[in-house]
């Protein structure tokens, strides 16, 4: 069942509601009209219990796509991804959504998986969803962006779907779209997140009008941002000592339980879906490095993403977390909460943030040029390789080696 609804942005006066505790995500889709290049953009900033991640490939079903998966999993899921259609989606889990007393639920990666494997548009999903069994067996918001422009999230229960447009400029008068873990058509006052949720918007609002917002932005200010939009403090920008160092992880866009962190870039109308790219960061965000990907690539995937034979875990993602337990290396009682923030940013420059977004911009630049002939021209698969082995090569000297 569909149903359809305006929004404005009236979560202003949403400050004094109670922050929740629990595991969640923070999310956002740009359109076109804010990114630097005319193309959006959809970020996928995940929390889990499972932070060990993992990229694949499939190509089992209709299309063939790239996804974000838990290391331990070996059932056909998928927590954010693309595929060769360049329709593209996330999700958020949703905390005020449910109306009934269906207790089997978390089944949106299973959701995400089947649709990745069949759907081209954003049509395609919203018939997708009308046809899918009930009880669906999911309490989200997912984010969806397809290769003709199409850009929307959908908040879906067991039994309904509602579609929030973000190329409407009566929902999106801004050209972007924040979530967290809550739905706008849910229950006013429950749910989860509404720290990050104007932390977000705090970072976002200023920028959107200046048209600029890349991948490379939405990582160094949303995904690393140790802004806290409650309690008033910005943690990068203030350089000078804080105290101890010690800081209590709660509420800030990058938590201990963030396990990746993905910008999704897609095309314009018209354009190559083959373009559609996934930037990815693997582990936790603050000392992960992200490194672009491309469904057209096929197997040939860069390895350092994927699964390594023993274990099944990904080396980029091992690696963020061994520099993860430098930032957090208490481990007794509540003490395992607290981080230690200039182990992450200082004065000196040579916190493991810091060291990481040099490897990372190095990156950046690599692709760029070759990028832009892809899109005139086809991705070529040959230059590709190339650019996937030296990349390999700068991370082992740089990135691997930060310790």
């Amino acid at each position: 069942m569909k149903k359809t609804f305006i929004i404005t942005l009236f979560l202003v006066g949403m400050w004094l509601l109670p922050a929740a505790t629990g595991y969640g995500c923070t999310s956002a889709i740009f359109t076109g009209k804010v990114t630097a290049d005319g193309r959006p953009l959809l970020w996928k900033h995940r929390d889990t219990d499972d932070i060990n991640n993992r990229m694949a490939f499939f190509s089992t079903g209709k299309y063939a796509f790239l996804a974000l998966l838990n290391s331990s999993d070996t059932s056909a899921t998928a927590w954010t991804g693309s595929n060769s259609a360049g329709f593209s989606i996330m999700n958020t889990a949703s905390y005020n959504l449910k109306d009934d007393d269906i207790e089997e639920m978390d089944k949106e990666g299973e959701l995400m998986y089947k649709a990745l494997s069949e759907c081209a548009t954003l049509a395609d999903f919203e018939a997708f969803l009308d046809h899918y069994p009930r009880p669906m067996r999911v309490e989200a918001n997912f984010g969806v962006i397809d290769a003709q422009g199409g850009a929307a999230y959908y908040e879906v229960n067991n039994t309904q779907w509602v579609k929030v447009d973000v190329n409407d400029p009566k929902i999106a008068p801004n050209g972007f779209l924040v979530y967290t873990n809550f739905s706008y058509t849910g229950r006013f006052g429950e749910g989860m997140g509404y720290i990050r949720y104007h932390t977000a918007m705090e970072i976002i609002l200023p920028q959107a009008p200046l048209r600029n917002i890349t991948p490379q932005w939405i990582f160094h200010h949303l995904s690393r941002s140790f802004r806290h939009s409650l309690m008033g403090i910005d943690l990068r920008d203030d350089l000078s000592p804080k105290a101890s160092g010690w800081v209590y992880d709660q509420d800030f866009i990058p938590r201990k339980s963030t396990s990746a962190s993905l910008v999704i870039q897609g095309v314009k109308p018209g354009e190559r879906p083959e373009m559609t790219t996934l930037w990815v960061i693997l582990g936790y965000p603050p000392v992960g490095v992200a490194v672009p990907m491309w469904v057209k690539a096929g197997e040939r995937q860069p390895a350092l993403l994927c699964e390594s034979p023993v274990p099944r875990h990904a080396r980029l993602c091992d690696h963020a977390l061994a520099l993860k337990s430098k930032v957090f290396p208490l481990t007794r009682a509540n003490e395992k909460k607290y981080l230690y923030f200039p182990a992450l940013h200082n004065p000196s420059g040579d916190g493991l943030m810091q060291q990481v977004e040099r490897v990372e911009a190095a990156i950046f630049d690599s692709y760029r040029h070759p990028v832009e002939k892809w899109r005139e021209n086809g991705i070529d698969l040959k230059e590709l390789k190339k650019l996937n082995a030296a990349t390999e090569e700068l991370l082992a000297s740089g990135y691997l080696s930060i310790e």
